[in-house]
């Protein structure tokens, strides 16, 4: 038995937002302009990326639940999938609006589509690939004829310059200024969802991709936090907004502030975990790069893009960049929806044939752990 992607769709929500207009919609802090915005930018060679927010008001359009729940919405609206007819409605995501109930049950209850099993997966941009796994696994167990798998986040909700404001009033007389490991996400995370249908058969006439296999590996047992939201880094253990007496503290603090630690990234993230993860991953599944017609790399930054280039090369993943696919500069960093959004944008380019091979890497920072997909494209 075999397990293949049918339909992808995806949602980014209101108008693209160019460079010159991010802070329009994002506000300034302290009603004071970013003094590291263009730098980052630069460097990350993102040009426009969408955000959940009315440009005119501030105000948030959408939530995650909301987001994805559009998303899924457009797969039914395109003729790939029967919202009543699911078996299993996985949904993975590293910004859920709530802490209970999970976030599949807020999209189930969006849809308000017929009773199916649902499943959560948490994480940074591995929580989609956990929610794919899931649906395979059990589309080949027989457990499911027909899955709908979700990856969405809304980091938004946590750059806006409202959410910043205890800090700001915190300081007083003097002038607030962001940490820059938290303005270095602020101008690089964007809004989005994305949904796929996984089944037993490929759709007739027209490409579907087979699931070859999924790997995932976690490198949280050699290697300290890295990017984190509720909580606040003391020495490189992590203390826990559950953890704070001083309720009031919590937004003072910034325990609800995204951060990124940069010098643990740097360190870690490529000659360590990418490095070990597609070296072990070339071995185990015996990887060749003639054998692969395209790799898509979730980047977070193209500042990245050579160093992921080259240690990919050098553990014997030898794709041509020519073969790489990314859609990072226009359409952002949108987390656990970014990959689906690229699979989306590739298939529905018509460039995938029919055999073709898809090798997708998926980096996640929060502790460093890596996702990879193989896929083949099959005509029916």
């Amino acid at each position: 038995m075999h397990a293949y992607i049918t339909g992808l769709s995806t949602f980014l929500p209101n108008a693209p937002v160019t460079n010159p207009e991010i802070e329009n919609v994002l506000g300034l802090i302290g009603g004071r302009p970013s003094r590291a915005k263009e730098l980052i930018l630069k460097r990350n060679g993102i040009t426009s990326r969408h955000y959940a927010i009315d440009p005119a008001t501030g105000r948030q359009t959408h939530n995650n639940a909301q987001l994805t729940a559009e998303a899924v919405r457009r797969l039914a609206a395109g003729g790939k999938v029967d919202l009543n007819a699911i078996d299993l409605l996985a949904c993975g995501t590293s910004s859920p609006d709530l802490l209970i109930p999970s976030h599949a049950a807020m999209v189930h209850g969006e849809l308000g589509c017929a009773p199916c099993e649902i499943a959560s997966t948490a994480g940074v941009c591995c929580s989609s690939i956990n929610a794919l796994k899931y649906a395979y696994t059990s589309v080949l167990a027989g457990a499911s004829c027909r899955a709908v798998v979700t990856g969405s986040d809304l980091p938004s909700a946590a750059f806006h310059a409202r959410r910043f404001q205890p800090q700001v009033e915190a300081c007083g007389d003097k002038p607030f200024v962001l940490n820059f490991e938290q303005e270095f996400l602020r101008w690089m995370l964007s809004d989005g969802a994305a949904a796929l249908v996984v089944e037993r058969q490929p759709r007739p006439g027209t490409i579907s991709l087979r699931i070859d296999w999924i790997d995932l590996i976690s490198y949280a047992g050699q290697l300290e936090t890295c990017m984190y939201g509720g909580g606040v880094k003391q020495d490189g253990a992590m203390r826990t907004w559950r953890e704070e007496t001083d309720l009031k503290s919590l937004h003072r603090r910034g325990y609800f502030n995204l951060t990124q630690d940069l010098e643990i990234l740097m360190k870690n993230m490529i000659p360590v975990a990418f490095k070990q993860s597609v070296e072990r991953i070339v071995a185990r599944r015996e990887l060749a790069g003639e054998r692969i017609e395209w790799m898509l790399p979730h980047l977070s930054s193209l500042l990245f893009e050579q160093a992921v280039h080259d240690t990919a090369i050098a553990a014997g993943l030898i794709v041509p960049k020519e073969r790489w696919f990314t859609n990072l500069a226009y359409k952002g960093n949108t987390g656990a929806a970014s990959m689906f959004i690229i699979l989306e944008e590739l298939l529905s380019s018509g460039r995938v044939k029919d055999g073709d091979r898809i090798v997708c890497t998926i980096p996640e920072s929060g502790r460093f752990a890596f996702g990879y997909i193989h896929l083949t494209a099959v005509a029916s």
